[in-house]
């Protein structure tokens, strides 16, 4: 086998000047991609971003790999015909709450039905940005936005309900301020076979600065989230005693010690289990009935688009009589011009 070359952040940086606004979290998601490429082992010309329209779909621009910035909402569309036509390349779609999950609504779930192996990170800052603040799938009930001056009427998209509706096998939320967790979860992203959706809870500064912050917040987020591990018992708060059980149909939230609850009482997080229902609960999960839940939340192997797809030209190929278009020129009824 080819030896590849050790590669680090630098190789992935270009020397073009990145132009999001001073203190976008979009500056921490480019960090965190980039210390994360150079651990797959994956060779750099195998490397290939995608992204649609948006502060988000500028990312193609701001790493030194091959790119597409296509139209908006098609970022999907363009990934899944790379991928298809091209199964051996290590595909990337950088996109926002709007491109993704507005106009590029059909696109993304069909993406997620079809398994596609491609990484996904959706850049949810719950606003359209780069047209100066209008309300978006993904904009809280009731928020006053540049479209919304009556507070929006509409309810939102949680972008995990849409991934495990479609049939998702890979979803995980991650935060901006944490470059640390988000590139764990981008290599986790990256080794798994399939559509991997990564929600990145990510502030805009300009249009909707703190968003995020009543969950996240420093002051708050030991009670208010959850950082799920795979095999570990699902346990939060500042005192490390609160924890997730099952009651009926629904998740609840106790306190260890109390009314003879003890940790062994509490769900053990399983990414990989085929049924979609707890995955389900915990990416609906928010405060402040529930803590909201950080980290890969889906994890499940399943056969992929591409590879089948493959699978069925390599079985046509070998059994058609006709290999090549002269041979299919001259087959069946045909006739000269004389």
């Amino acid at each position: 086998m080819e030896e590849v070359q050790k590669l680090t952040r630098e190789d992935f940086q270009t020397d073009k000047p990145v132009k999001w606004c001073a203190g976008c979290g979009s500056y921490s998601i480019l960090a965190a991609v980039q210390n994360a490429l150079p651990q797959l082992g994956i060779p750099k010309e195998k490397i290939v971003f995608v992204s649609g329209i948006g502060c988000s779909s500028r990312f193609p621009y701001y790493m030194k790999t091959y790119g597409f910035h296509t139209l908006h909402g098609r970022g999907a569309a363009i990934a899944s015909g790379l991928k298809s036509a091209r199964p051996d390349l290590n595909v990337w779609l950088a996109t926002g709450d709007g491109d993704s999950m507005a106009i590029g609504g059909n696109h993304f779930i069909h993406l997620i039905r079809r398994n596609i192996d491609i990484n996904v990170l959706v850049f949810n800052n719950k606003i359209y940005g780069l047209t100066k603040g209008q309300y978006s799938p993904t904009t809280p009930y009731g928020s006053i936005t540049k479209s919304s001056p009556d507070g929006t009427i509409e309810n939102p998209f949680r972008p995990g309900e849409l991934v495990i509706g479609a049939e998702g096998n890979f979803f995980a939320r991650v935060i901006d301020k944490e470059p640390r967790g988000m590139e764990k979860v981008m290599i986790d992203a990256a080794n798994h076979k399939g559509t991997s959706i990564i929600e990145v809870l990510q502030n805009c500064v300009i249009f909707n600065d703190h968003i995020h912050e009543s969950i996240v917040g420093k002051d708050v987020r030991d009670d208010r989230i959850i950082m799920l591990e795979h095999g570990k018992p699902m346990i939060f708060g500042k005192e490390r005693n609160k924890g997730l059980v099952i009651d009926g149909q629904d998740l609840k939230v106790v306190t260890i010690g109390e009314n003879g609850i003890t940790e062994k009482d509490i769900l053990v997080h399983d990414m990989t289990t085929k049924n979609p229902n707890i995955h389900y609960m915990l990416a609906r999960m928010t405060y402040p009935t529930h803590p909201l839940a950080i980290g890969v939340i889906r994890c499940v192997e399943d056969a992929t688009y591409e590879t089948v797809l493959q699978a069925q030209v390599d079985n046509a190929v070998a059994n058609t009589k006709i290999k090549t278009v002269d041979q299919l020129l001259h087959s069946g009824q045909i006739f000269e011009i004389k």
